[in-house]
C-alpha cells in the first residue's frame, strides 16, 4: 500500500509516517517512481509505534525498545523491561516537578488574588461618601 494509504487506515499524517521512517521506526520498499510502498504488517506497527508516543516516550526510546518487537528474544525483552522502567522514573521525575510547579503558580495566584482584594477594598472605601 501507498503512504496514503497507510496513513488513511492508521489515522497518522503522511508527515508522522515519513517521520517513523526518517528515524527508522518505519520501514518502506520504493517503487521505481520513488513511491513509498509498505505491507500490511505496517499498519500495526504504526499503531504500537502510537502506543508507545501516548505513553510518553521519544523517538529515539521507541528506537531502543522496537529490537523486542523485531527480534523477540530474552535479552531483548529483558533490555525493553530495564528501558520502559527508565523511562517511567524519569516521568515520574517530570510529574513530581510540575507538581512542585503547580504549587508555586498556586502561592503567587493567592498572592494576587489577596491583593487585588486589598485594593478592591481601598477603592470601595475612598469611593463611600
Amino acid at each position: 500500500m501507498r503512504i496514503g494509504e497507510l496513513a488513511s487506515r492508521t489515522g497518522v499524517s503522511v508527515r508522522s509516517l515519513r517521520y517513523y521512517e526518517e528515524q527508522g521506526l518505519l520501514t518502506s520498499t520504493r517503487s521505481a517512481s520513488g513511491q513509498r510502498h509498505y505491507t500490511e504488517a505496517e499498519v500495526e506497527r504504526v499503531a504500537f509505534i502510537q502506543r508507545l508516543y501516548a505513553a510518553g516516550l521519544s523517538s529515539r526510546t521507541i528506537t531502543e525498545l522496537l529490537p523486542c518487537v523485531d527480534s523477540p528474544s530474552k535479552e531483548n525483552s529483558d533490555a525493553a523491561l530495564e528501558r520502559m522502567a527508565q523511562e517511567r522514573d524519569r516521568l515520574s521525575e517530570h510529574i513530581t516537578e510540575l507538581v512542585h510547579t503547580r504549587d508555586a503558580l498556586d502561592a503567587l495566584m493567592a498572592a494576587n488574588r489577596a491583593h487585588h482584594d486589598s485594593l478592591h477594598r481601598r477603592t470601595s472605601a475612598v469611593s463611600l461618601p
